[in-house]
């Protein structure tokens, strides 16, 4: 929707409210190219002032660490690494593509190391983007932001969630660490075919879609597919069961500003995943399924949903044409406002060491410009920033649903964040504490528990922190 920088500092501390600027008129919003902020204009990586030009940098290779292996995100990337090579036909681009689960675990280690690589993916958040700020791992880049427009590119909403504190203590606000190439919520894709055997259409409430499930499963039908031996699919099922009962308390509590995670919503979310598993709604022995296997049996046929990102759409339709669609979880009741965890995907950042910093901001700015954005559309990837191509693409086709459902998030504020951000060992509690949830050797009550500890011990931490920096000099 757009709106003046002053109301956009205001808002910084909100996750990802009204979005529908990053695919409709954002860009007349723009804020000073330059602008951090935090009040430190100018403050970034190097001493560029101008454009830089990778054609006078040399013979120079940019290793790029990122998880983009899946068909569409693989397609681009690759695409648009040939693209930049042809271009700058000086720059050769050594590219180490992994998965996220991998990604994670390997990616400090590497960034931390005697070579480290010029841009990495980082996850947003306290485990990941400000771990390694504090660390000195990562460059600020909002010098390049100024350079390359990307505050005008990029609506305030977006940019913060790939800042960090100058302290380093906290996200959301301060200097800039990245800035991410994808739009991405968690939604249900569905099989046509199936859906319409079982005399159901897409549902348009909550109370449909529930009612629909008990339907397959008398059927004979598996409703929704699901493995979680990667972990973290449960928790964009249970964030997205989560955002039904209290988005925007799930919203300040990711952010720090909320009551945490002791709630009703946390134990209803949990208690309708148990109820879930136990109805046979979802497979037994989801703790053992793969991810990715997962995925290949809702396109095999096997299941009527998949509650998962939008990241996966190509693949998917590669697999099942047009029996595939894609919609946002349907709200309350009709016509209401959907919600669902989502937001950007992972921010594109440029390590402190990194030997060509303005060759690797020059590609930060080609992955996420108004010709990327087309690149993305094309291989059926949602652009945080849709270009050109977004708007002639048929609402008809799943695409068009993708599309479509992104601008309904975003007009409904319906977009919460990843819960995984919370604190430095959210991600590890939340995870295994929902395979918990998903066995059956969980209850509601214990999770809920369990994740107000890990919440309230780091809160408690920032509260002194916060303290120790406001107490005036000599103060003991």
């Amino acid at each position: 929707m757009g709106f003046p920088c002053t109301r956009a500092r205001r808002a910084r501390r909100r996750a990802v409210p009204a979005v529908l600027a990053v695919g409709l008129a954002l860009l007349a919003a723009g804020c000073v190219p330059g602008t951090d902020g935090s009040g430190a204009a100018g403050a970034g990586t190097g001493a560029a002032t101008a454009v830089p030009d990778p054609a006078k940098a040399g013979k120079t290779t940019l290793t790029v660490w990122d998880q983009e292996i899946r068909g569409g995100t693989n397609g681009e990337i690759q695409q648009l690494n040939r693209e930049f090579e042809k271009k700058y036909p000086n720059v050769r681009i050594k590219r180490v593509a992994r998965s996220f689960t991998d990604l994670k675990t390997t990616l400090k280690l590497a960034v931390s190391g005697n070579n480290p690589p010029d841009v990495i993916q980082a996850n947003q958040g306290y485990p990941d983007m400000v771990a390694f700020v504090q660390a000195g791992l990562l460059a600020p880049l909002d010098n390049y932001a100024g350079i390359y427009d990307w505050n005008s590119r990029y609506p305030n909403t977006l940019l913060n969630l790939n800042r960090v504190s100058a302290d380093g203590t906290d996200f959301g606000r301060g200097r800039l660490y990245g800035i991410s190439q994808t739009g991405e919520y968690i939604g249900l894709f569905y099989n046509k075919d199936l859906l319409k055997k079982a005399g159901l259409t897409p549902p348009k409430t909550w109370g449909e879609f529930t009612e629909g499930l008990a339907r397959l499963k008398d059927r004979g039908e598996l409703p929704i597919q699901f493995g979680n031996l990667d972990k973290y699919p449960a928790i964009h099922t249970f964030g997205l069961l989560q955002d039904q009962h209290a988005a925007a308390h799930t919203r300040d509590t990711v952010l720090g500003r909320g009551d945490g995670f002791d709630t009703a919503a946390t134990k209803d979310a949990a208690a309708t995943l148990t109820d879930w598993m136990k109805r046979g709604y979802l497979p037994g022995g989801a703790n053992g399924l793969g991810y990715d296997d997962a995925a290949k049996k809702f396109a095999s046929g096997d299941g009527a949903y998949l509650s998962t990102g939008i990241w996966l759409l190509a693949d998917l339709k590669k697999s099942m044409g047009d029996k595939l669609g894609i919609m946002p979880p349907p709200p309350a009741s009709a016509g209401g406002d959907p919600v669902t965890t989502g937001g950007q995907g992972l921010a594109w950042s440029i390590t402190s060491r990194s030997r060509h910093p303005e060759v690797a901001a020059a590609y930060l700015d080609f992955l996420t410009n108004a010709h990327a954005a087309d690149v993305m559309t094309e291989h059926g990837v949602l652009p945080a920033v849709p270009g050109k191509a977004a708007a002639r693409v048929r609402p008809d086709t799943v695409d068009g649903q993708m599309i479509a459902g992104w601008k309904r998030l975003s007009a409904a504020d319906g977009l919460v964040p990843y819960l995984d951000y919370s604190t430095p060992t959210f991600y590890d509690t939340l995870s295994a504490a929902l395979q918990g949830v998903v066995s059956g050797r969980t209850s509601p009550e214990k999770l809920a528990t369990t994740l107000q500890k890990d919440y309230g011990a780091f809160m408690e931490k920032q509260r002194e922190r916060h303290a120790a920096r406001t107490a005036p000099a000599g103060a003991k």
